[in-house]
């Protein structure tokens, strides 16, 4: 993986006056669109649409500073008007195109990433890998932001909004593995924005042989093979800590991919105040 992503960032570079479309690319290093773009964001620390923006705009400003008109520059690099260029320009240089001209800068370079894999071996993923049949996901779905790391309030006034019975009425539904409630994370960008939208469901997982109420939110799960992750501690930090570790650990390490679909927490244990608890996170995989 890391090597597809090196080669991702030359076909980038190759390829920053053209409108890019990512997913042939992904299709020539033999890889998906969905995961190269989580796999991208979750190691650059930004979207590869970001990273596109900010080449761009590091490579533009050397034209800025030469004689060529400002119109050729914004068609070169993608943008139809000077306007919609400038705004970009400013966005990543923190400054105006003509204050660039007149002054030389300040410029903010955006340098090409290089992706390497450092292994240390002082963290112990506890992992499983399951196939599972097609079932459903029911509950109470809502669309929040994505928060990266800490508690999301969104989610805690959803959850909080539902009677306790409610909590009993789902229990009582559960009728495959995971068991229980759980916390369903689906219809998530791919770049894995912070701020952008997802549905959350609060919910359990049946396997659709069970009537379900037409007052609950029902999203359809497809069969096939997840990846198992059992994380204890503080939480939410070490369920948010070992997220981040697929990315950086587990997925170079191993021969398989993230495929569409939504991410299930099962809490197996938790303290009675919720500040340290025992989860499993499922997320959808394929081989690669």
């Amino acid at each position: 993986m890391i090597a597809e992503l090196n080669r991702l960032v030359e076909l980038v570079e190759g390829r920053l006056n053209d409108d890019l479309d990512v997913g042939p690319l992904a299709r020539e290093l033999g890889t998906t669109e969905y995961h190269l773009r989580r796999m991208f964001s979750s190691l650059a620390g930004m979207p590869l649409s970001e990273y596109v923006r900010r080449r761009r705009m590091s490579v533009a400003a050397a034209d800025v500073l030469g004689d060529e008109d400002l119109l050729s520059i914004a068609v070169r690099y993608g943008y139809g008007s000077t306007e919609a260029f400038g705004r970009a320009f400013r966005a990543v240089h923190g400054v105006s195109v003509g204050s660039v001209k007149r002054h030389g800068g300040p410029l903010r370079t955006q340098p090409q990433l290089r992706f390497r894999l450092t292994v240390e071996g002082n963290i112990t993923m506890d992992t499983r890998i399951t196939d599972r049949p097609a079932f459903q996901l029911v509950g109470h779905a809502t669309r929040v932001p994505l928060i990266h790391e800490g508690v999301n309030p969104h989610i805690q006034a959803h959850i909080a909004s539902l009677p306790e019975a409610e909590h009993a009425r789902l229990k009582a539904l559960s009728d495959i593995d995971p068991g229980g409630l759980l916390q369903v994370s689906a219809d998530v960008d791919p770049d894995y924005t912070e701020g952008s939208k997802l549905t959350y469901l609060h919910g359990v997982a049946v396997t659709g042989v069970t009537p379900v109420a037409d007052d609950l939110d029902t999203i359809e799960v497809p069969a096939g093979t997840w990846a198992v992750f059992h994380t204890e501690g503080v939480y939410p930090a070490a369920l948010q800590e070992a997220w981040a570790a697929t990315a950086t650990d587990w997925f170079p390490s191993n021969p398989w991919r993230l495929r569409p679909g939504p991410s299930l927490v099962a809490v197996l244990d938790r303290a009675d105040d919720f500040s340290i608890a025992t989860c499993e996170l499922w997320l959808p995989v394929e081989r690669s």
